[in-house]
């Protein structure tokens, strides 16, 4: 039984790496930081020089990670990923660090939740390549012992550029923020995806998928393998739009790509708090969901789409959310 889990294990990250693009020429969307990230790759590979350190921030599953693979390819390096929660004391960063190699890529994610006292180590890897280790178990014995590090880009993702303290961000040459996709971005992405997974899919199904996947080609990719399920099971394995239709029905995924939770997060502002304004902690507690999981996951799209505002007295639901949940838009209901 075991070995038939890690088999499925091992199928689904081929899957993974299969769906993700190995260079910018395949990776789709974010033109502009595409053409930008090119000048400087070329730059310094005729330089022969690492690429400058890169902070990539904007919601969840646009991106990030793919994106630290491309630039491990494009630089000829290996990609050393971790993340910041994993990180916890100084000598765990410092045993990634003595494992680079020249032209190395070490990806960071969520690089927001560094630990203070690791953060400041990174400071003169980033800067010099240096680790800078204190040994000694006294005040008679403690001294600082300096490793040259070899030339490296460190690529830090997250989603919440905010939360990141000055000195860190100001020592990331290269500061890009990830924008959500357009419909036809993402058409793209899930005929690709159609294509690796050797799927047969109507043109207009493309489309409806993605349609509703709100922006997000983690969330394309996730759609097509549901709706793909569908298709096995009642249509022979080809998905037409009935088939689209039916699966993103059944899950509960609306037209502009709203889940339940959106759904559930709307109608506690209009229906619990007569529209706002209510802050974040009362509407999270109302519909049983954690806070920053709203903030991160759920708002962002929300606030793209014109459906909530952020006020200083907290948050408030537009007309336009009234009008696609089919609630009757008072004027003058916030005053």
């Amino acid at each position: 039984m075991e070995r038939e889990v890690s088999a499925d294990l091992q199928e689904q990250d081929g899957l993974e790496t299969s769906l993700r693009p190995s260079n910018l020429d395949e990776y789709i969307g974010q033109k502009n930081l595409k053409e930008n990230l090119s000048v400087f790759i070329s730059a310094a590979k005729q330089r022969q020089e690492a690429l400058d350190h890169v902070l990539l921030y904007g919601p969840p599953g646009l991106g990030k990670t793919t994106l630290a693979y491309i630039l491990a390819n494009e630089m000829h390096g290996h990609l050393k990923p971790t993340s910041g929660p994993s990180i916890e004391k100084s000598g765990d960063l410092a045993a990634l660090l003595s494992t680079l190699e020249p032209g190395d890529v070490l990806f960071i994610d969520e690089i927001h939740r560094l630990p203070k006292q690791v953060e400041e180590i990174l400071y003169p890897a980033m800067e010099d390549y240096c680790l800078d280790i204190v040994v000694g178990k006294d005040s008679a014995t403690t001294h600082s012992i300096r490793l040259e590090l070899p030339p490296f880009t460190l690529v830090g993702a997250t989603t919440r550029a905010g939360d990141l303290s000055a000195p860190l961000r100001d020592r990331f040459g290269i500061v890009s923020q990830l924008e959500y996709y357009s419909l036809e971005e993402l058409s793209q992405i899930v005929a690709r995806t159609s294509r690796v997974m050797q799927t047969e899919t109507d043109s207009d199904a493309v489309r409806e998928i993605a349609l509703r996947s709100r922006g997000t080609p983690r969330i394309a990719n996730r759609l097509f393998r549901r709706v793909r399920d569908f298709a096995q099971v009642y249509n022979e394995g080809q998905i037409s739009l009935d088939i689209a239709k039916t699966a993103l029905d059944r899950l509960q995924v609306d037209q502009l790509g709203l889940d339940s939770v959106d759904h559930r997060y709307l109608r506690g502002i209009i229906e619990r708090f007569k529209g706002g304004p209510v802050g974040l902690e009362a509407i999270a507690s109302s519909i049983g969901e954690e806070p920053s999981t709203i903030e991160d996951v759920y708002e962002p799209y929300l606030l793209q789409i014109g459906f909530i505002n952020r006020t200083p007295r907290g948050r408030v639901a537009t007309q336009k959310a009234y009008e696609h949940l089919k609630i009757n838009y008072q004027e003058g209901l916030f005053d």
